[in-house]
């Protein structure tokens, strides 16, 4: 399926200010950041994720842990590709049992992506809580998932694509929608 860009819908400034906002309602929500950690699911999760603890350490003057989710083996649509998978690292190097988590992705839909990253954290440890950040969320839920902290919502069609293009992997901040090309 090929895609065109449609509209720019943020630019590196609006990515900025709603990853500093989000980080001060982490800080906000979790008043004691000694039990607190975040965790990127890989790819843009995990550049959204150190970002956010860049922000929180020059809010709070506190380094938060931070670890990487791939959630490729946890995938429910995992057969139905005929393509052999690439499976990642997790680089978790903490213990997550009692820890408040902040899982951090970069766009929320179906919710099905969550459910695996929820699923990969369980066999790891038992976390006091989980929380989700996501900069973008644009609905379309397949399942019962909510964001705690939303960058910003964003209505879309199911033809059309969010795509969060990163600095560390595009040379560019910015959120686009793409549409099919007919």
């Amino acid at each position: 399926m090929e895609y065109k860009e449609k509209k720019e819908i943020a630019d590196k400034s609006e990515m900025e200010r709603a990853l500093l906002r989000i980080s001060s309602e982490i800080m906000e929500r979790n008043k004691r950041t000694d039990n607190l950690v975040l965790i990127g699911v890989r790819t843009r999760g995990i550049y959204i994720a150190r970002r956010i603890a860049t922000y929180i350490r020059k809010i709070g003057n506190v380094d938060v842990p931070m670890g990487v989710l791939d959630i490729t083996l946890y995938r429910d649509d995992l057969g139905s590709d005929p393509r052999q998978p690439i499976i990642h690292k997790t680089d978790i190097p903490f213990s997550i049992t009692g820890k408040r988590v902040v899982l951090v992705d970069d766009v929320l839909c179906t919710g099905r992506s969550i459910r695996a990253a929820l699923d990969g954290l369980m066999t790891i440890g038992r976390p006091e809580v989980i929380q989700l950040a996501v900069l973008i969320d644009r609905g379309h839920r397949e399942l019962p998932i909510q964001a705690d902290y939303v960058g910003k919502n964003l209505p879309t069609s199911k033809d059309e694509r969010v795509m969060v293009m990163l600095e560390e992997e595009e040379a560019v901040d910015k959120v686009v929608i793409q549409e099919k090309v007919r």
